[in-house]
């Protein structure tokens, strides 16, 4: 059984193009039920999922961050834009309709620890995901509250990130990760850990 979540963690990847292909909508309850497993600041859970499917509101869901998206491209400069630009990144963002479901997460902000603890739920529910099969992607539009009025999510929460969900209609490659020797150090910040000797699942 070792090594079933690194498995996971490897093989995920964040996907922009989906297939037109329903599901059973209990694959996404198996995922937020994972996702709600995960800690949270003095256990006040303050995450919720809204999950739409309505193709309707899908359509109005991309109209409004479309929107939001065109003001931000416009703006953007620098090294962000390069690397959109390499990327082939647009304002424009099918997903959002081409997807099957989209899962709405938000945050209710009067918890303690509120937006680490959400994020936490995400990545258990990202490789939920994955296990189930599907594909995924974190996506967060410039202008999240237009979405939440849209969606008449209470003032008192956030938008931290929409979700598309459905079987991959591309064939991507994960982009590349730090090894651990990059990113871990022994007992104090710079001090190079010995992990030669350590072996993967």
């Amino acid at each position: 059984m070792k090594g079933i979540i690194l498995s996971l963690a490897r093989r995920r990847k964040s996907i922009r193009r989906y297939k037109n292909k329903a599901f059973s909508v209990e694959k996404i309850l198996y995922a937020i039920r994972a996702a709600i497993e995960a800690p949270s600041g003095a256990n006040q859970q303050p995450w919720r999922f809204i999950i739409v499917d309505d193709p309707q509101i899908k359509i109005r869901i991309r109209e409004i961050c479309e929107k939001g998206e065109k003001e931000f491209y416009a703006k953007v400069s620098g090294e962000l834009k390069e690397w959109l630009i390499k990327r082939g990144f647009t304002w424009k963002k099918p997903f959002l309709t081409e997807a099957p479901y989209l899962i709405v997460v938000l945050t209710n902000m009067t918890k303690l620890y509120a937006v680490e603890s959400t994020w936490l739920s995400i990545g258990y529910l990202l490789l939920a995901l994955e296990e189930e099969g599907l594909a995924s992607l974190t996506y967060t539009p410039p202008n999240p509250k237009d979405v939440m009025t849209l969606l008449g999510v209470p003032s008192n929460f956030e938008l931290q990130a929409i979700i598309p969900v459905g079987l991959p209609a591309e064939d991507k490659q994960k982009e590349s990760r730090k090894g651990l020797h990059e990113v871990v150090y022994h007992n104090v910040w710079g001090s190079k850990m010995n992990i030669a000797s350590t072996t993967s699942p």
